[in-house]
Parts: C-alpha cells; sequence; structure tokens
C-alpha cells in the first residue's frame, strides 16, 4: 500500500487560486505568510511541515513570503508575521496570529478532525495520573505503546510519571532508549533536566536534614544549595529560587557562581512548560544583577 502524499508548498499569487482556494473544497488548507528572515517563521514553517508530514494526505500547507508577493500580503491585510490562516470551501476560516508552538497547531488542527487518535490515549492517562489513579494510566500508556510503538510522546509521557511517582531507574532507563531527537526535543529538555535533579537530589543528605543545617547556620552555603536541588526535584521552584536567589544575594562567588548559574539552567528548564514562571525568575536575577 503506497503512503498518502505529503502536501507542502510555496504559493505565489498567480497559482494561489488553483494552490488554496480550489485545494480547499477538498481539504483543510493551512498557509502562513512569513518572512524568511523572521526566526519565528522559520520555526513555525518547520513546525507546520513536520504536521503536514505527519498527517500526509490530510491537509495542505503552503508557504507565502509577503516580502515576494505584496499582492497577496496586502489581499490578506497582513500586517505581522508569521500569520496563519486556514482555509475551507473556498473561504478563510480561522485566523492565528504570532508564532504558534507545537502543541498549539495540533490543537487547530484537531479543530478540522486532523489528530493522532493515540494523543486522546494519551490525555486520558494523564488526566488519570492527576487525579491519583496512576496504576490505570500506567496500564493505557502501555497499551498505547504496545498499539504504536514508534509513538515516542507515549513513551515520554510514562517517563514522567515514573519521575513523578519516584521510580527514577526506570524513568532514567525508559529515557535513555528514546531517539536522540526526541530527547533534544522541547519534552525531552525538560524530562532531562528533571532526571538530572533528581539524581542530584539522591545524593544530598535529604530536605529535612538540609532544613535542620540552615536553621542552625544561616551561612551553610552547600546546605542551600543542596537544599535548592531538593525543592527543584519536588518541582517546588519557587522555594529553591529563594534559596538560590539568597545563597546568590550572600555569596555570589560560591564555587565559582554556581548559584547564578543553577538560576539560569533552572529559568531554561522552566521555559517549556511554565514561561510565565522562567520570564519571572529572569526579570529577577537581572535586577539583581544590575
Amino acid at each position: 500500500m503506497s503512503k498518502p502524499d505529503v502536501f507542502i508548498f510555496e504559493v505565489s499569487q498567480k497559482n494561489f487560486s488553483s494552490s488554496v482556494v480550489e485545494n480547499s473544497y477538498k481539504l483543510p488548507v493551512l498557509v502562513e505568510f512569513m518572512g524568511v528572515w523572521s526566526g519565528p517563521c522559520i520555526a513555525m514553517s518547520d513546525n507546520l511541515a513536520k504536521l503536514a508530514t505527519e498527517f500526509a494526505g490530510e491537509f495542505i500547507f503552503a508557504k507565502v513570503d509577503i516580502d515576494e508577493q505584496p499582492e497577496l500580503k496586502a489581499e490578506y491585510a497582513i500586517e505581522n508575521v508569521p500569520t496563519l490562516k486556514v482555509f475551507k470551501g473556498g473561504e478563510v476560516v480561522k485566523t492565528e496570529y504570532g508564532f504558534m508552538k507545537d502543541d498549539e497547531l495540533r490543537v487547530l488542527l484537531k479543530d478540522y478532525s486532523i489528530y493522532n487518535k493515540m494523543d486522546d490515549i494519551r490525555l486520558q492517562a494523564r488526566n488519570k495520573h492527576l487525579k491519583g489513579e496512576t496504576v490505570e494510566a500506567i496500564t493505557l500508556l502501555t497499551q498505547a505503546i504496545q498499539q504504536t510503538p514508534t509513538d515516542t510522546g507515549i513513551a515520554m509521557d510514562m517517563v514522567q510519571i515514573f519521575l513523578d511517582i519516584n521510580e527514577l531507574e526506570q524513568a532514567k532507563s525508559l529515557f535513555n532508549r528514546l531517539p536522540d531527537s526526541d530527547k533534544q526535543s522541547d519534552m525531552g529538555s525538560v524530562l532531562l533536566g528533571q532526571l538530572t535533579f533528581r539524581e542530584l537530589a539522591s545524593k544530598t543528605k535529604g530536605k529535612n536534614a538540609l532544613l535542620t543545617l540552615i536553621d542552625s547556620d544561616a551561612t551553610n552555603f552547600d546546605a542551600r544549595f543542596d537544599l535548592a536541588i531538593c525543592y527543584i526535584a519536588e518541582h517546588d521552584y519557587k522555594q529553591a529560587m529563594e534559596h538560590l536567589f539568597t545563597l546568590f544575594e550572600q555569596n555570589p562567588g560560591y564555587k565559582e557562581g554556581a548559584a547564578k548559574e543553577m538560576i539560569i539552567n533552572l529559568s531554561n528548564m522552566l521555559a517549556v512548560n511554565e514561561p510565565e514562571l522562567s520570564k519571572e525568575f529572569r526579570q529577577r536575577l537581572a535586577s539583581q544583577s544590575n
């Protein structure tokens, strides 16, 4: 059985009607109005191209370079890039402004019944885990992996659950079997950060013992640094940052700037899932560094 075609086009004013408008009667057409000089445009184009490949034959991805196609820019009133317009039945049915991440694009595609059916199972598993039904969540994910062993997103969900229930060795073993491309993805980087901090925390005296040490000596910098690591391992990032900023204020040269480096690393790790918190920490560091 032959694979379905992947529909990715660069369109101009000459072929816009045939490539976009006419084809939109057959399939949804996602048109990105972009500038080739814009990093967010290129990143979103890459995301859309990957999705067009993943969901081959289910939608069309068309790219419009606004510098090369000023008439189309004017016709569709494009003021900022990237701008994404969805065409169906010969008309624009949705417009999105600004950069969209992979998960945001997937939500948009689902509105047009374009989605990975395993994503529903992943969502069910995530909800069960959050409600405390972790055994049932693991069972669901295990069944999903057996059905689609190439879907590494399912495996990464399993890694997260193992981390949440403190099964560090299982989490590490499963993570190490992931392809390098997944390890280097946004979600992979978050998981690697959690694994790293869990391992570091396991080598400390433990949170309670460290709290006792700091209560008796607030200038015990080693204990304060290790305590921050323990809080990070527990996802208590605000408590971790309080100790790191205290350490940075009291002894900025501690271990050649280890507190500042940890603040930066943690801010980077949080940028994917908790961007506002990451921004808050970065701004605080900038104000204290001046």
